[in-house]
């Protein structure tokens, strides 16, 4: 179980064999790292397991290894296609997925040997050569006013000629590939050599170039419908010397698209949240703070303020974000919903 996402196992992975399973899509969120938030987003979970698996497919067709069997609704039989799915009629909230093995990663704190307080090398001496890598690879294909990035690195270390990062956002000729953690409480960005002994037997090299791959032929499609693909993720599993993308792709979540100008992601939530409950937004950052202060793990037990349920009209509209943009996505109607126009206007009157 996931914060957005159930997990079941079919067949479970073993050192040699990669297992059966499946995501169940669900219409919870999160943002800021909290986990399930105190409120769902109708046809989320949908919407989700409808562009993953557009997306999925896509890589398939042009040759990227990934661990997707297909979807599955009431309506079918076993996996199928998307478009199988969608004649059928209805959008799916199951993703069948290959499993690989997702060992403990232990917490010893000052008493580990790895710098970070994390035990790696009993993650890998448990997983072998078929595991989840844990790490987050993620690309971007601009750098927003108030992206992490201008706080982490200057414009040089990217081979960009400003001697500081301008009011504006930046966008990149060449994307920009980096690595964070992927099981740890906090994420933390990676320099490519903490990256690279994180990764265990899984070459960052080759890593970073399946995330390239990924990142143009997700931002070509978004081009395609109109949509600006401006940064995302993708996570990867090790099998037999081979990297396959895990997970989720390309999705609302995952990535962050816009539309005209306007977020068409998970972003217009965080920056509601922003704005309406500060109070809350200030707590998270300040006990994720004191956890690394401390040297502890679980920051939210030191978080002295609960995030507010949102307003219904609220809830309606990001809905029919998720939806609209999906539709635009895929190429289908796969949700009842109003056009993308119309979605994008009802955000910017939040």
């Amino acid at each position: 179980m996931t914060s957005v996402k159930e997990f079941r196992v079919e067949r479970a992975a073993t050192a040699d064999e990669l297992g059966r399973g499946a995501f169940v899509f669900t219409d919870d969120y999160s943002v800021f790292d909290w986990g399930k938030m105190p409120d769902e987003i109708p046809d989320k979970g949908a919407s989700l397991c409808t562009m993953g698996a557009f997306n999925f497919e896509l890589l398939e067709r042009e040759g990227v290894p990934t661990h997707y069997e297909g979807v599955a609704t009431d309506a079918t039989d076993g996996a199928v296609s998307l478009d199988e799915a969608l004649d059928a009629g209805d959008a799916p909230r199951e993703m069948v997925i290959e499993l690989t093995q997702v060992p403990d990663l232990p917490f010893a704190g000052d008493d580990a040997d790895d710098p970070s307080g994390y035990d790696y090398a009993a993650y890998h001496e448990q997983a072998g050569e078929n595991y989840l890598v844990p790490l987050e690879i993620v690309f971007r294909n601009r750098v927003g006013v108030g992206s992490s990035l201008r706080t982490r690195t200057d414009p040089a270390d990217h081979g960009l000629d400003f001697s500081e990062w301008p009011d504006e956002v930046v966008d990149l000729d060449d994307p920009i590939v980096e690595f964070s953690t992927k099981y740890e409480e906090q994420d933390r960005y990676l320099g490519r050599d903490e990256a690279d002994r994180i990764a265990g037997v899984a070459d960052v090299d080759d890593l970073a170039a399946v995330a390239r791959e990924v990142n143009r032929l997700v931002t070509e499609r978004a081009a395609d419908v109109g949509l600006t693909h401006e940064d995302g993720k993708i996570e990867c599993l090790y099998y037999e010397g081979e990297i396959r993308v895990g997970d989720v792709v390309g999705t609302f979540d995952e990535n962050r698209f816009s539309y005209d100008g306007q977020q068409v992601s998970k972003e217009v939530v965080r920056q509601y949240h922003k704005r309406t409950q500060p109070e809350w937004v200030e707590a998270v950052s300040a006990a994720k703070a004191e956890a690394d202060e401390r040297g502890v793990a679980d920051w939210k037990s030191l978080c002295d303020h609960e995030p507010e349920p949102l307003a219904d009209h609220v809830i309606q509209t990001a809905r029919d974000l998720y939806c609209a943009g999906t539709n635009a996505y895929v190429g289908r109607d796969a949700f009842d919903t109003p056009s993308l126009d119309a979605a994008v206007d009802a955000v910017r009157d939040l």
